[in-house]
């Protein structure tokens, strides 16, 4: 997922949250790969919500896909 068209990430809200919390600048590229793991983990929480015969992702979906 190169194309800025698909990005799922909001980047000025990226950057202000990275500069926030570790005083660190954001790289260019930065934004495409957690868009990219962001597509992962809704595509398997689909995936879950499917198995579960629904056709609403919920929380729930995500939470095992998480470790806290």
């Amino acid at each position: 997922m190169s194309d800025s068209s698909n990005l799922m990430i909001v980047v000025s809200k990226l950057k202000k949250y990275i500069r926030t919390k570790g005083n660190m600048s954001t790289g260019s590229n930065a934004a495409f790969a957690l868009s990219n793991i962001v597509c992962q983990l809704c595509d398997q929480a689909i995936e879950h919500a499917k198995n579960d015969r629904r056709k609403t992702v919920k929380d729930r979906d995500f939470t095992n896909l998480i470790s806290k």
